[in-house]
């Protein structure tokens, strides 16, 4: 009768082998990007103070007169994106594309001085996100770490089993037995911080994987729906949300990313229409100014951005992904009559989309505050010290050739 037990046991064992060889150096990677991704709103401060913080003044200048400087600067860049100021000690930001490359171009909102330009792919947070999501590599990157999450499933289901007391003191269990040398001991820390930590990691894993490219993407087209009757008097393009999202910068939140992008009908739109609208330059008639000011009046909270129409029929749209999901919003604009095409907000997603929102949240760390960010760090650090541990427990036991299969 034991037999069964032994060889399941045996199984599980090397199953957890093979999984924790391939995952380790993935979960380590995805660990310390997590990490300074997590406190970004600290180290952004920290790096970038200059570029992000102004002296208030009594008259701030409107979004129209500081995109005229910010073309006045860059007469041959083409501007992607606004950012108006969070707050009154806060700059202004505009994305343009300058010689193939995003740049990020900080103004001051009061006197219209150009503060600075930061590389909008290479900087800290956007290349620890990129190498987060796709190891900076692209579809490949995706995969692989898809594939990583994925057995990093197994290998917290098998790690449990191989956990279980069976009858064994609670020392080594519950506790590392810090007294303890070598191998037993780090035995012990790979053990008790991977069951402290297993639910926890769980819930990383199964939230990221919400963003992947095959899983993510299947999960998204099942869940991630809208009511039909949203979108039947909504003018519509062939594009999605999600296409304004890159490896670098989340535009819209998760739950917008299936979503149809509508498309501007005015009448210099419908005068296009036989000059190929869809790939013809933008000329909008509607002012960034009046786009902020649309923004304002639906009390969309601060942060937002403004995605500015490339082509003739393409719409402003106006955006923010909210610490708390539960502020979303996303509005796409006529940019030749202002009309709000779509409003969308937290309550008119479904409720597994509302879950999965406040998931991505929670993922991050900006859901509650320091807490939250504590929080995820401790996970971050459980998931490194286990890693690690693990890769020590091997390479000590491991024969002189081969890799030491259980």
């Amino acid at each position: 009768m034991s037999k069964p037990d032994v060889s399941f046991y045996n199984l599980a064992w090397r199953w957890h082998f093979y999984a924790g060889l391939f995952v380790a150096p993935f979960m380590i990677l995805l660990s310390l990007t997590g990490i300074i991704y997590l406190f970004k709103p600290q180290l952004d401060n920290l790096m970038y103070h200059d570029l992000l913080s102004v002296a208030p003044a009594e008259h701030r200048l409107t979004a129209d007169e500081l995109q005229q400087r910010v073309k006045s600067a860059y007469p041959q860049a083409a501007i992607g994106k606004y950012f108006p100021p969070l707050n009154a000690e806060g700059s202004a930001q505009f994305v343009i594309s300058e010689q193939g490359r995003e740049v990020n171009v900080f103004i001051d909102p009061y006197r219209g001085e150009v503060l600075g330009t930061q590389d909008a792919k290479k900087n800290l947070q956007a290349i620890a996100r990129a190498l987060h999501g796709e190891l900076m590599i692209g579809t490949l990157g995706d995969r692989l770490v898809e594939l990583a999450a994925g057995w990093g499933i197994v290998l917290v289901v098998s790690g449990l089993y191989l956990w279980w007391p069976r009858g064994r003191s609670a020392a080594g269990v519950f506790w590392p037995r810090l007294t303890a040398k070598g191998r037993v001991l780090w035995r012990d820390l790979h053990a008790v911080t991977g069951f402290w930590g297993a639910f926890l990691l769980l819930f990383m894993l199964l939230s990221g994987m919400t963003w992947t490219g095959l899983w993510g993407k299947q999960y998204a087209a099942v869940w991630n729906t809208f009511p039909e009757a949203m979108w039947t008097d909504v003018p519509k393009s062939d594009k999605q949300a999600g296409e304004l999202n890159n490896a670098s910068v989340q535009t819209v939140p998760w739950a917008m990313e299936n979503t149809p992008m509508p498309v501007s009908t005015g009448e210099h739109a419908e005068h296009m229409d036989h000059m190929h609208m869809s790939s013809a330059p933008a000329a909008p008639t509607v002012s960034l100014q009046r786009v902020v000011d649309i923004a304002r009046a639906r009390e969309i909270v601060p942060g937002y951005s403004i995605t500015q129409p490339k082509t003739a029929d393409g719409v402003f749209t106006v955006s923010v992904f909210a610490d708390d999901p539960r502020d979303d919003a996303t509005l796409h604009i006529d940019q030749y009559t202002g009309k709000v095409l779509a409003d969308v907000r937290y309550v008119d997603y479904s409720a597994v989309s509302k879950a999965t929102e406040l998931g991505v949240m929670l993922h991050e760390g900006k859901f509650f505050g320091w807490i939250n960010q504590l929080l995820i760090l401790l996970v971050c650090l459980m998931v490194l010290l286990s890693s690690v541990s693990g890769l020590v427990i091997w390479w000590k036991r491991r024969p002189r050739s081969g890799l030491g299969v259980p």
